[in-house]
């Protein structure tokens, strides 16, 4: 009989620390699903019509967890993968948790996470963003080849990330990404900065990033990509392979009046020391360019609430190489104009319209074709792509 009353006794006490350790911590479960019909203007010399995935935002499933250790601070992680929502292949060139996949420790003050990560300035500027304001979906209404990542098309592995809460308004976050290589700490090494003030209506951000060897480091960092050859695809960038380093500088503002935010961004990307890095595979004119490309970008974008459930945005961008080899360069012009009607706090139909028109001379040293970032490239100097889509979060 005692033994029963103390096996008991420990049943309920196992119990007891069970549920206790369940409720302090969680397990979830989340994920969005994208798929839209597409319309192209000119893709590769002719007219598209296709199904379109994550034409408003990439399609992902993931798990997010949190346990309390106690004393405010938490153990945190979060495994999330992308995956093409009209055909089911996985996104991010292969990798299962392309996405993110991270663990780390959080408190009050901020947290400290190490693995997969976004980039520290597409984190904090979010909300400046046209995908924000309703104006362009992820993807196809960003920069030219996503050239200062600000739609985070590259995510940044093997990366210690700290990041403070917000104290009045007032975020900071920095990462590094150990780069592995024997013998050399700096080898494919990345380190990126960024801070951003939001409080009342005005909105304040900045962001620098560097990267060594970006064509393997950065552009080249998912299980398929390749360990000898070119990674970097949009005509705009493809000739800057062989780049030894990438800097991204990034600033913007924003201010918000009662229905509506009106943000500004500016960014300046340096691929520098070309012809420093070994490319396999190269065209002759992509493996000549030599010396310091530099590319700025000059936005604006605004997103106004019709209703609080109809959202309408307008964007426009210039982005403008400067070329290399003493050639003139090339200038983008992009026109975005999109409209977002939420049918619940979970799902929404949307539709954008986007229209590129370039001139000069690209990076591959031919004249300069437009290239909506996530369609096949025009032929010409022009391309529109209009999209109807329909996303939901779970």
């Amino acid at each position: 009989m005692e033994k029963t009353i103390v096996g008991i006794g420990a049943f309920v006490c196992a119990s007891i620390c069970a549920s206790a350790c369940h409720a302090q911590s969680s397990v979830t479960l989340y994920g969005l699903v994208d798929t839209g019909l597409g319309y192209v203007t000119n893709a590769g010399g002719a007219h598209q019509y296709a199904m379109t995935n994550g034409a408003h935002s990439g399609s992902r499933w993931g798990v997010r967890g949190r346990e309390d250790l106690g004393g405010r601070t938490s153990a945190i992680f979060i495994l999330e993968s992308g995956f093409n929502s009209a055909n089911g292949a996985l996104g991010q060139n292969g990798l299962a948790f392309g996405r993110q996949a991270f663990v780390g420790i959080k408190r009050p003050e901020g947290y400290a996470a190490l693995g997969r990560q976004y980039s520290s300035t597409f984190e904090l500027f979010f909300p400046f963003l046209p995908i924000a304001n309703g104006s362009a979906g992820s993807g196809f209404g960003v920069h030219p080849g996503d050239v200062d990542n600000l739609d985070s098309s590259n995510r940044i592995a093997n990366a210690l990330k700290i990041a403070t809460a917000d104290y009045h308004g007032l975020r900071v976050d920095a990462l590094y990404s150990f780069g592995g290589q024997p013998g050399s700490i700096a080898r494919n090494q990345i380190w990126n900065v960024a801070m951003r003030y939001m409080r009342g209506p005005l909105g304040l951000a900045a962001g620098y990033q560097s990267t060594d060897r970006p064509n393997y480091s950065f552009w080249g960092n998912k299980a398929n990509d390749s360990a000898t050859g070119s990674n970097i695809a949009p005509p705009i960038l493809r000739g800057y392979a062989t780049a030894g380093k990438q800097d991204t500088f990034a600033m913007a503002a924003s201010w918000k009046f009662r229905k509506a935010r009106l943000s500004l961004i500016y960014s300046n990307t340096r691929f520098e020391h070309l012809g420093t890095v070994a490319v396999s595979g190269l065209a002759p004119a992509l493996a000549a360019n030599r010396g310091v490309a530099s590319i700025n970008v000059y936005e604006a974008n605004v997103g106004y609430y019709i209703t609080p459930l109809l959202l309408v945005g307008a964007e426009y961008s210039y982005t403008r190489n400067g070329g290399t080899n003493g050639r003139e360069g090339a200038g983008y012009n992009q026109v975005n104009l999109g409209v977002d009607y939420f049918l619940s706090k979970r799902t929404d139909l949307y539709s954008f319209v986007s229209h590129q028109l370039a001139s000069g001379v690209d990076s591959t040293g031919n004249r300069a074709v437009a290239s909506i970032l996530g369609t096949k490239a025009s032929t010409s100097n022009q391309q529109t792509l209009a999209v109807l889509g329909i996303r939901h979060k779970f």
